[in-house]
């Protein structure tokens, strides 16, 4: 049966804000399914006025059970925002970076930026599994383990290459001064073309997006702590070399600069 943990977000912009008012669980998944799973994560809601959440992506494949919103989502290379009103739940399985390929039988980055229909992922069972969870009304363990089963049921065989996968991303997660992709594939073993084939093959997307994503992902989570002071050092921090990189990437992705972005942190 799936545990509940305490939930630490990362890449979600404003996370501590949100996390203070967010009745957003986690639950960590089965032990045999440990390997591919990285936590299910039911929420609900029930506003009076709309909210607008966004988060950073990462580098994972995503099954989402909503009421006319189902599906599974491949890494995505742009913010993802969403809107939220009235009353609703959804309930999400977070798979491990590569955990999802022994499932999927083909190149993740086929599902980069994609978002397929549950019956065209897994057939006719696919396409009944919103229903089933959903049936489930609030009952956030009860509906987890409906999923959990359906997944147990699908469970492939270990794949070394999926473990590798996910290694060398937690790799780039856990050791920040790591910021080149030639850097990576000594550590991993790999010659460079090795390496983007293991990427795109598991993951979805490249080292190098990884990499600059997961920077991004420091970012929040240091201009969340107050580090507003002196963004050429936090710049510097985050391995680029120099401000205007920072500033440029960071716009790119969130739509504002880094000072704008900590400015709107005060408010919340």
């Amino acid at each position: 049966m799936a545990q509940p943990i305490e939930w630490t977000p990362r890449g979600v912009l404003h996370a501590e804000a949100i996390r203070r008012g967010s009745p957003v669980g986690r639950y960590l998944p089965d032990p045999r399914l440990a390997g591919s799973v990285q936590h299910f994560w039911p929420v609900a809601w029930n506003l009076a006025s709309p909210v607008t959440r966004e988060t950073l992506p990462h580098p994972t494949v995503h099954l989402v059970i909503e009421a006319g919103r189902s599906g599974l989502a491949g890494p995505t290379t742009r913010r993802f925002v969403r809107t939220l009103e009235g009353r609703g739940r959804a309930l999400g399985v977070k798979f491990h970076p590569g955990g999802f390929r022994p499932f999927w039988r083909g190149p993740i980055s086929e599902l980069a930026d994609r978002v397929l229909p549950l019956e065209e992922a897994f057939g006719s069972e696919g396409a009944a599994l919103e229903a089933e969870v959903l049936g489930l009304g609030d009952d956030e363990a009860a509906c987890v383990a409906c999923a959990e089963a359906f997944l147990l049921k699908r469970l492939p065989m270990p794949d070394p290459q999926a473990h590798l996968a996910r290694e060398l991303v937690r790799k780039i997660l856990v050791e920040p001064g790591l910021q080149r992709v030639e850097a990576l594939a000594k550590a991993a073993g790999l010659g460079l073309r090795a390496l983007q084939r293991l990427f795109s093959e598991y993951v979805g997307v490249s080292p190098k997006w990884v990499i600059k994503r997961y920077r991004l992902h420091e970012a929040l989570v240091r201009l969340d702590a107050g580090e507003t002071q002196d963004l050429a050092a936090l710049a510097l921090g985050l391995g680029y070399y120099d401000q205007a990189h920072f500033i440029h990437d960071f716009k790119a992705l969130l739509g504002r600069p880094p000072a704008a972005y900590a400015r709107e942190g005060d408010s919340c």
